[in-house]
């Protein structure tokens, strides 16, 4: 039975996950469509909550009937009607594969990705940004981006090895500080490295196997970008050649490399530790 009120939500009382409209939901393991249709699944309350918060355009919103009220003020404030189903918890535990205790998912829209110079542009001086190179897991990915939103990042340069940050899990891991991140998805991450340098920035690479430099010994309080890969493989010998210095984490004999989430804490902190000192 549908159930539809006048105002921007509407809401439908659901017993099946088979209706068309629910097809991001069903494919949340085909992130390849997701991207070609440029949309993203939040996951969880604090993640859901957070993205009602923002400009993105919310398409729906699945979640058990309990939640509804709870909910209800921050649908309303919304600008767009929003499709809201409710659904039984186990269809949704069968979706997910695990038990739902939070129950909350969401459909929108990813932002268009931002231009290198507008974000440049923007980003509050000293310049801080951060460029990610053949990560190709999704949660590391979240896990980095709210480590550089927590330590002042004004943009995330992809590049064109990296996963999407918008996969669910990244989203999720990333407790919704994605959204505050302007993204630039750059199409040869060489090349808008060198741009960067063009702008004054010295770009640094996070690169475990250097005695080049040791992380407390790099200058990062001016403009810099901080270029992080996965730490299996580490940069591109191509990027590493486009950054200026190559940096390393001082560490206890016997450990190569930090997660890059990790990696990206303790180099995020450091700019961040520098800045401050310079009042």
């Amino acid at each position: 039975m549908a159930r539809w009120n006048r105002g921007v939500i509407r809401v439908r009382e659901i017993e099946t996950l088979d209706l068309p409209v629910l097809a991001p939901y069903r494919t949340l393991r085909q992130q390849a469509d997701h991207y070609r249709d440029r949309l993203f699944v939040a996951e969880g309350d604090k993640v859901v909550r957070r993205l009602l918060e923002t400009d993105l355009t919310i398409v729906s919103v699945l979640m058990p009937a309990e939640f509804l009220e709870g909910l209800r003020p921050g649908l309303e404030a919304r600008p767009e009607a929003i499709d809201v189903f409710l659904v039984p918890r186990k269809e949704l535990e069968a979706l997910t594969g695990f038990e739902l205790y939070q129950g909350l998912l969401a459909c929108a829209r990813m932002p268009e990705p931002m231009p290198l110079d507008v974000v440049i542009a923007r980003a509050p001086r000293p310049r801080f940004l951060v460029a990610a190179d053949t990560i190709a897991n999704a949660e590391n990915m979240g896990a980095m981006v709210r480590n550089a939103v927590a330590f002042g990042a004004g943009g995330l340069l992809i590049g064109e090895t990296c996963v999407n940050p918008y996969m669910r899990r990244s989203v999720r891991t990333s407790m919704g500080a994605l959204f505050q991140l302007p993204i630039v998805e750059v199409v040869s991450m060489v090349d808008a490295l060198r741009e960067l340098k063009r702008h004054g920035f010295r770009c640094v690479a996070a690169h475990p196997h250097t005695d080049r430099r040791l992380l407390p010994d790099a200058m990062l309080g001016g403009d810099c970008c901080v270029v992080l890969g996965s730490e299996g493989k580490g940069l591109t010998p191509e990027v590493l050649e486009a950054c200026d210095e190559w940096v390393s984490v001082p560490m206890q004999a016997g450990v190569d490399s930090l997660n890059v989430g990790a990696a990206g804490a303790v180099f995020f902190y450091e700019v961040w530790r520098q800045r401050r000192a310079q009042g």
